[in-house]
């Protein structure tokens, strides 16, 4: 494959509601960064924030207040993630396919550990609600990487949610259960999967049918035998 043939380094418009501002805050402060900070170094930063992710979350058994800590890694990830790719090009650095693939699995190890990390928060009962998020989660950016190999377009918002918006909706939670404790999680998560669940069945079928579409033009193009 060429380098003119790959084009995961290109995103489909992001279609959420801080898209702009987003776009705005990243081309502002992206020529702003030291020389000596390379877009693979921010994309390794993926690491050390989801490992004390999952420790906010052990520590926050002791005391809620140890979550702002779980907010700040969420913070901190989508600023590295926001710049990594787009400093790459700047720099000219040639990684387009490591950025791709590294960026999106350590993406997903991060989610991963924050909602794995709610599990420290919960009675053993509830654990299973949070081992079940995890893939219907994983299962939108699975939709993401098989949408791409099958149409060359690399999509990662769908219903008008991005993953900035995730981020901030994991900050709401963590706010709530420092003010308000965390019986509420296990009470609602049970809901939470089912909208979750319906989503994704909604994501999956519109994806397909774009993909059938295509097959069907490119089969229409074909001469008949």
């Amino acid at each position: 494959m060429s380098n003119s043939s790959f084009t995961g380094d290109v995103k489909a418009p992001i279609v959420s509601p801080l898209a702009k501002a987003e776009d705005r805050f990243i081309q502002y402060w992206l020529p702003r960064f030291p020389t000596w900070v390379r877009g693979n170094h921010l994309t390794w930063m993926t690491l050390p924030w989801s490992a004390v992710v999952l420790l906010s979350g052990w520590l926050a058994q002791y005391s809620l207040h140890w979550l702002w800590l779980s907010s700040l890694m969420l913070a901190l990830q989508w600023f590295t993630d926001s710049f990594d790719g787009k400093l790459g090009k700047l720099r000219g650095l040639g990684l387009r396919r490591w950025g791709y693939f590294m960026d999106h699995f350590l993406d997903y190890v991060f989610m991963a550990c924050v909602m794995g990390h709610y599990g420290f928060l919960v009675s053993d009962q509830a654990v299973l609600w949070f081992l079940i998020l995890v893939p219907l989660y994983g299962a939108f950016e699975v939709n993401s990487w098989l949408e791409f190999g099958a149409t060359g377009t690399f999509r990662i918002t769908y219903l008008f949610v991005g993953p900035t918006e995730i981020r901030l909706l994991f900050v709401a939670v963590n706010t709530a259960i420092i003010f308000a404790g965390s019986a509420w999680l296990e009470a609602v998560m049970p809901y939470a999967l089912i909208v979750l669940a319906v989503m994704i069945c909604v994501v999956v079928y519109g994806t397909q049918n774009r993909i059938w579409a295509m097959d069907m033009a490119e089969k229409a193009k074909q001469p008949s035998e």
